[in-house]
């Protein structure tokens, strides 16, 4: 990599990334602060009243574990969700906004090799992704100690979080890839938005049963598992090795598109 292009890439990242950290912060507090059995009761009742809706974003069958009641309320959107937006809009302003800028012909007049550039801003989209599961898995725990010592399974949470940030890399690795195919941010922002939006759009519609629960085959979503990440089934951790597979794949793709791309002046 490239240390003076990686710590300025960061540098870049720390708002964007204290941003979505706040607001994951008071959801993940919200929610611990849930398993309360009152406020649970509140919640089951609403999942009755709203049952599609409950379901469409995951937040079925909490469980009597704390694990359980995380993995409900808090991996069937918000953790998905919050880190995706952050990812879309990190990846565009690593390589296609620089390239529509032209900033990009300037860095690479420079005596670096492009494999390095393309490494370095992978490298940076990648630590952002890293750090912002880190600072959820620390702070569900934190907070779990503090509201319900003894009640969470630390083992279950870095489960959760593992495939979490598996499914978060290759979300990165296919917003990088965009990135670096198109050359105009609005062209690289329309396909891994839309493409991810879709994606989680079809899940809903799947978690909802019936007839749409087939979406699921349509939708990379389904390899993220929580509930069979706690229960430690094999086809959950596949569904894992299949994401960090296909985040290699946008990744290597990624650096290979870059590298040979021709760079508007």
């Amino acid at each position: 990599m490239n240390f003076p292009l990686y710590k300025k890439e960061m540098k870049g990242s720390w708002k964007l990334l204290v941003i979505f950290a706040g607001i994951l912060a008071m959801y993940i507090c919200v929610i611990v602060s849930m398993f309360d059995p009152e406020l649970a009761q509140a919640m089951a009742q609403f999942e009755e009243l709203m049952p599609q809706v409950m379901a469409a974003v995951g937040m079925t069958n909490p469980g009597d574990t704390l694990a359980s009641f995380l993995s409900a309320y808090l991996y069937g959107m918000i953790l998905l969700v919050f880190p995706m937006v952050y990812t879309i809009i990190r990846a565009n302003g690593l390589v296609a906004k620089y390239v529509e800028q032209g900033s990009m012909a300037q860095l690479l007049s420079a005596p670096v090799k492009r494999q390095r550039i393309v490494l370095t801003q992978l490298a940076a989209l990648f630590s952002g992704v890293v750090l912002l599961v880190a600072f959820c898995t620390a702070l569900e725990y934190l907070s779990a100690q503090l509201m319900f010592p003894g009640k969470l399974d630390l083992s279950q949470l870095l489960s959760l979080n593992g495939g979490l940030l598996a499914l978060h890399l290759f979300m990165a690795g296919f917003c990088f890839l965009c990135s670096c195919i198109f050359n105009e941010s609005k062209y690289a922002l329309g396909v891994s938005a839309g493409v991810l939006s879709v994606s989680y759009l079809l899940q809903m519609l799947a978690n909802m049963g019936g007839r749409l629960e087939n979406l699921k085959y349509a939708t990379f979503f389904t390899l993220f598992n929580p509930n069979g990440l706690l229960e430690g089934s094999g086809s959950a951790w596949g569904g894992i090795g299949v994401l960090l597979a296909l985040a290699l794949l946008c990744s290597s793709l990624s650096i290979l598109v870059f590298c040979k791309k021709d760079m508007p002046v």
